[in-house]
């Protein structure tokens, strides 16, 4: 049968919306929706590459089964969109349906044909009154889901009295079960009482000896528990006095160890100054005999002689002197101590703290580079310092714990030090000097060092 034309006057395009496309769409059940995808998916491969819309044309090129399955949107999008399509694709549908096509399209709805078959073919044909047959056709289907699930409601209601019978056959022979097992049961519990009277009664005697045996028991874990606790207060009494002897004794041990080694550093830098001192003595007297004797150097420092000049005494040299310094830096096995911010603040106060510390440090290291004397620079630790470069060989830079200061820390270090050793501390804190010359130390100025340091 070939597909129904439109009017010889009037071009496919205008008949494709002449019959109200312009109204929306129908809301169509998935049944109907899923029979228009499949005969669409099955009648595009049939038209011409010109007849397929661009967006179909891939989704003509798939296999059959897969046609449907991934192209049904896209299909369905141009069925809705394009009347022209539309009426392609429902022509050759139609066509393909025989008779049932023809009378569907001829707005007839056969009572022995499939609902969803009428309803699909009406959908893609638009003959007049086709929205009336897709209603009839979402009506039957809805209908017949409903017949589907009220059969199903019955056939499990049955099913449900079914299993009702049965478990009321299997209840009443379990109730016959239950009658025979109560009458024995109530037979076996009338010897089980008498059992029962005559076992209460043992009980009552058993429990009567077992409440003599708790009590003298319960007196002689009282007892034990007393002397358990006694005797592990005890332990724990010598416990306690045990480690705090082993703590007296390890403290005891690390304190004479690190007394002894105290000791030992500070014996054995006074044995080398004193070494040094003696081989520089031993190098003055090898200049030559002496030609004076102790009197006349007491008589040339503390007398005039008859007839002799008057003479001039030689000026002190005070505390700022950098000769001073040079006098005692010449010392074996000196030791200067400079109080390094008190130094820089006084020295070079326009710069940064550790442009300060950083210039210090340097003109340390080539004082300590010249006598090859130990040089140590303290400054406050309040501060975090960053950045600090590594001291120069013989320079050791160090910082006073938070809390602490410098002239503390110096003071240590002075005190750290064995009787005889040349010490020299750099500081024009008055505290400072005083408290370090208590002590045997040389107390210097801090311009000392710095025209010492201008004049390097």
């Amino acid at each position: 049968m070939s597909a129904p034309q439109p009017p010889a006057d009037q071009p496919a395009e205008e008949a494709a919306v002449v019959d109200g496309d312009f109204a929306p769409e129908p809301t169509l059940p998935e049944s109907v929706r899923g029979r228009i995808m499949t005969l669409a998916a099955s009648a595009l491969p049939g038209l011409s590459a010109d007849e397929i819309p661009l967006v179909l044309r891939k989704v003509a090129r798939f296999a059959p089964h897969r046609r449907a399955r991934h192209g049904g949107p896209a299909i369905a999008a141009q069925l809705a969109a394009d009347p022209v399509f539309r009426q392609r694709i429902g022509g050759r549908v139609v066509s393909d349906a025989g008779d049932l096509g023809a009378a569907v399209f001829a707005g007839v709805s056969p009572g022995a044909a499939d609902p969803v078959e009428v309803a699909a073919l009406a959908y893609l044909a638009r003959p007049e009154g086709w929205r009336e047959l897709i209603e009839r056709a979402g009506e039957v289907v809805r209908a017949e889901a409903d017949s589907a699930a009220v059969a199903d409601q019955v056939r499990e209601a049955e099913q449900r009295t079914a299993r009702a019978e049965h478990d009321r056959a299997v209840a009443r022979v379990e109730a016959d079960k239950l009658r025979d097992e109560l009458a024995r049961v109530r037979e076996e519990l009338g010897q089980l009482r008498e059992e029962a009277r005559a076992t209460a009664k043992a009980l009552r005697e058993t429990r009567a000896a077992e409440k003599r045996a708790n009590d003298l028991a319960a007196t002689e874990k009282g007892r034990m528990a007393r002397v358990r606790q006694e005797h592990e207060t005890e332990v724990r009494r010598l416990r306690a006095r045990l480690a705090e002897a082993e703590a007296a004794a390890a403290t005891g041990k690390q304190t004479a160890k690190d007394a002894r080694a105290a000791d030992d550093a500070r014996l054995w830098l006074l044995i080398e100054t004193i070494g040094q001192a003696a081989s520089g003595l031993r190098r003055e007297l090898a200049l030559g005999p002496a030609d004076k004797l102790p009197a006349d150097f007491v008589a040339d420092a503390a007398a005039r002689r008859p007839g002799a000049p008057e003479r001039v005494r030689a000026r002190a040299q005070d505390t700022d002197d950098p000769a001073r310094l040079d006098q005692l830096l010449a010392l074996p096995r000196a030791h200067l101590i400079v109080d390094g911010y008190n130094v820089t603040k006084r020295g070079f106060p326009e710069i940064s703290l550790e442009q300060q510390r950083r210039r210090l440090i340097s003109g340390l290291g080539g004082i300590a580079a010249q006598t090859g004397d130990e040089v140590t620079v303290v400054f406050d630790g309040a501060e975090r310092v960053h950045g600090l470069p590594p001291a120069p060989r013989g320079v050791r830079v160090l910082f006073s714990h938070k809390g602490d200061t410098a002239d503390e820390l110096i003071r240590q270090l002075v005190r750290g030090e064995p009787g005889g050793r040349p010490i020299v501390v750099v500081s024009s804190d008055r505290e400072v000097a005083d408290g370090v010359r208590r002590h045997g130390a040389y107390p210097m100025g801090a311009d000392s060092l710095l025209r010492r340091l201008g004049r390097a």
